[in-house]
Order: structure tokens, then C-alpha cells, then sequence
């Protein structure tokens, strides 16, 4: 059976809880053609880079589906009719990737950046933490 990734955009009005009833709708829809869904990651509500019908965030999800190409077709017609849907896009792979993707991994910011606040090279730290003395006109 073939193996796709795929991911949708719920709108930002809707809950959690009702993301969490559209993923157990089209798992359900899968299942009964036959097909199986792996992995299921919820990536929360993320901003967008640009608007979609009005809205500024979504809610993010990946799914791993191993199913015939007739069962991804009819989720992703009933996508497409769903007024919660506002974007989805699945990638036919040769292999499913059971590890978190890259989305869930989190990374330290002081890794990417290099270093922390303290880094900065030309600021050096002053004793006591403090400025040095101001000079006056009579020096």
C-alpha cells in the first residue's frame, strides 16, 4: 500500500478539542477504506506567513497514513467541504518516518544563536556591575 504524509490547517477559532474530533474523523474515514494511520502529530497553533480567508494562525497537524490512493482522495474531498479546513497537502514517501519531525524537536535558543547573552565579545563585564565614575571639569 502506498505511504503518504499529510498535513492540514485547522482554523484558529476552533478548540483543541475539536481539531482532536477532525483527526478521529478522518482516521475513522481511512481506517474503513481499509487503510491505517500512523503517527499523529499536533504542532498547536502556529502563525502563518500570510492570511488565509481572514485568519492569522491555525492549528498545525501531520499525519502518517498508509492507505489505497481512492481512501486520500475522499479525505481530502471531504477536507476541502469542511469549513474548519483552510489548507492541507499530502506527500506521497517511500517510507514512513516513525521519529518526531522536525517540527516537535525542540532546540535550545542558545544553540542556535551561538551562545547566550553573554557572548557578545566587546561587552566586557565591569566590577561590581556597575558604570565607572563619571569625570569632572576639575580633573
Amino acid at each position: 500500500m502506498p505511504l503518504y504524509e499529510h498535513v492540514f490547517l485547522a482554523r484558529q477559532d476552533v478548540s483543541a478539542q475539536q481539531v482532536e474530533q477532525l483527526v478521529e474523523q478522518y482516521k475513522g474515514l481511512i481506517e474503513g477504506a481499509g487503510g491505517k494511520v500512523g503517527k499523529i502529530e499536533n504542532w498547536g497553533l502556529r502563525t502563518l506567513t500570510y492570511r488565509i480567508k481572514k485568519n492569522r494562525k491555525a492549528h498545525y497537524t501531520l499525519m502518517n497514513i498508509e492507505a489505497p490512493h481512492a481512501a486520500v482522495a475522499e479525505m481530502e474531498r471531504q477536507m476541502g467541504l469542511s469549513e474548519d479546513v483552510l489548507r492541507h497537502m499530502t506527500f506521497r514517501v517511500d517510507e514512513l518516518d516513525e521519529e518526531p519531525s522536525a517540527m516537535m524537536q525542540k532546540r535550545d535558543r542558545d544553540d542556535r544563536r551561538g551562545g547566550g547573552r553573554g557572548d557578545r565579545g566587546d561587552r566586557g563585564e565591569r566590577p561590581g556591575g556597575s558604570r565607572p565614575p563619571r569625570r569632572t571639569e576639575e580633573e
